[in-house]
């Protein structure tokens, strides 16, 4: 059978699995398993259990569980809404102050936690119904939380860049920096969108503030600055050279627990098991993923499907822009319907050597990746980032939260044109910090 014939049969059968419910490293073990025992015979089945466990035989893989514990230990504590007040205090009078803070408190948060769903869980719970208290627009109040949340997974410390490092074996760190400036970039999207918006529907008087003393504006950083320091120092190690990205993710997520039982005092060994368990059952879920996809991966070589797929678009004669619309269109639906690992894991090995080929920049394409999958957070019918939100304000429907969503989706497809116009918003800061490309 032609390659190119059989990567669509493969691909209609991988969407029709994933489709019926079933776990996402499940799905991708069986229809690999099911055509490597069709079109290769039963003999390539024994190479399965070699190659699962074989792609988690890398000591960068232990960064994630250290970075998912890191996370945990500091969704579990309060410091989401210390961050919201300590931030809400200090910009009180910046103009629309309040949804301003939100959307700082999600960026700073994000990048604490590096998870998108405990962003908008953590700093929605006291910002929307402050938000809605003050006459912001329900929409915006929703709108504002779900985007910001996504920032998760794009700035650092992000596990999602991590996978994308370990799939297509590039420099963490360099990833890292790659997505910091446009993360607050996109940050900054979305604050000009919300004060415009809010300026729209509720009119000034929505953007009165209250006044807080230089004394309430102190009292809180305590509690927050501890944490900011040690994602700072963690990045700090990476990027000097000081320790490997597991080493720092490791020493980072001991100092984040043992800070979330001294500063917020989780003494009780419940709690300090339930961060433990949380952490255990994601990581696990997300090296499942990356072992299954491992595999999926060979079986996709092994019929001469990935190299047919990325000869024919090399020999496609189309502007490379036209290839990169292309491929934006292609993550964009997947993002509606997988989660942003198992994409990443998918389609990266594939999508490197053709972007290579047109002379795009393997971690300015992460950049764009990473955003093109935060619209999968807030659109359906997955957009976990929506249910989130409607989870802790079930006052607010589904239907206002989407609606809401749907102008940050806007933001993010500007931050994508920007980043295209402009490639250097997301190299320059690597370029600088760890030395230019060799041959970029």
């Amino acid at each position: 059978m032609d390659p190119l014939l059989l990567g669509v049969i493969v691909g209609l059968a991988t969407i029709a699995v994933l489709m019926s419910g079933i776990s996402v490293g499940v799905g991708l073990l069986t229809v690999s398993a099911l055509f490597l025992l069709i079109f290769d015979g039963s003999r390539s089945l024994q190479m399965m259990p070699e190659i699962f466990f074989g792609d988690l035989n890398s000591f960068t893989i232990l960064s994630i569980p250290m970075f998912i514990v890191m996370g945990a230990a500091i969704a579990s504590t309060r410091a989401g809404a210390d961050i919201f007040e300590a931030i809400e205090r200090w910009l009180t009078r910046v103009p629309g102050g309040l949804v301003v803070s939100n959307i700082g408190a999600c960026a700073l948060f994000a990048a604490m936690s590096g998870s998108s769903p405990a962003t908008c869980a953590a700093i929605g719970k006291m910002g929307i119904p402050e938000m809605r208290k003050r006459g912001y627009p329900d929409t915006v109040a929703a709108g504002s939380i779900a985007a910001g949340g996504t920032l998760g997974i794009l700035i650092p410390p992000s596990v999602t860049m991590i996978v994308y490092g370990i799939a297509t074996e590039t420099s963490i760190g360099r990833l890292f920096l790659a997505g910091l400036v446009p993360g607050v970039m996109l940050a900054g999207i979305f604050m000009l969108w919300s004060i415009f918006a809010t300026w729209q529907a509720g009119g000034l008087e929505v953007f009165q503030a209250r006044s807080y003393s230089l004394r309430e504006r102190l009292e809180v950083l305590p509690r927050v600055l501890p944490f900011l320091i040690v994602v700072g120092l963690v990045l700090y190690a990476m990027y000097g050279g000081i320790a490997t990205t597991s080493e720092t993710a490791a020493v980072g997520a001991v100092a984040c627990l043992l800070m979330a039982i001294v500063i917020y005092r989780m003494w009780s060994p419940r709690a300090i098991w339930g961060v433990l368990r949380d952490s255990t059952r994601e990581s696990i879920m997300i090296l499942f993923i990356m072992a299954a996809a491992g595999v999926f991966a060979y079986m996709m070589s092994s019929l001469f499907i990935t190299q047919s797929i990325a000869a024919w678009i090399t020999e496609l004669e189309v502007n490379r822009w036209v290839l990169m619309l292309i491929i934006n269109i292609f993550l964009l639906v997947a993002g509606f319907f997988l989660p942003p690992v198992a994409v990443i894991l998918m389609t990266a090995p594939v999508l490197l050597p053709i972007l290579e080929a047109a002379n795009f920049d393997p971690y300015w394409f992460a950049v764009i990746l990473t955003i093109n999958l935060e619209i999968g957070l807030i659109t359906p019918p997955v957009g976990l980032n929506l249910f989130v939100i409607n989870s802790i304000a079930p006052e607010i429907s589904l239907k206002t939260i989407l609606i809401g969503s749907l102008p940050y989706v806007l933001c993010m497809v500007l931050a994508i044109v920007l980043l295209c116009f402009f490639p250097w918003i997301a190299t320059a800061l690597p370029d600088a910090l760890m030395g230019p490309m060799i041959g970029g």
